[in-house]
């Protein structure tokens, strides 16, 4: 897959949200100018834009979804500390 094909993906963080206190974000622009759609979010802004640009560079160092997986979930232990589970893939959708 190209660099460009993987920025130009959509990503979605989805969760059910349990505070009043974290608002979603519909969108977020990352350095390259690309921007990644999240549809729903339990975390504040400034994490998910953490996230997302962990996912870019998850993509740019790895092409196997279980690693990218792998990255971005050690990235958020060693930040955030342990317990994040982190699934990448294309075919599969998550209902809430």
């Amino acid at each position: 897959m190209s660099e460009d094909a993987k920025r130009s993906v959509a990503g979605a963080l989805s969760a059910k949200p349990n505070s009043d206190d974290r608002k979603p974000s519909s969108a977020v622009t990352t350095p390259t100018g690309k921007r990644v759609i999240i549809k729903s979010a339990d975390m504040f802004q400034d994490m998910q834009k953490e996230a997302v640009d962990i996912a870019i560079g998850a993509f740019e160092k790895h092409s196997v979804e279980k690693d990218v997986a792998e990255y971005i979930k050690k990235e958020f232990d060693k930040k955030h500390g342990p317990t994040w589970h982190c699934i990448v893939g294309r075919n599969f959708d998550l209902k809430l």
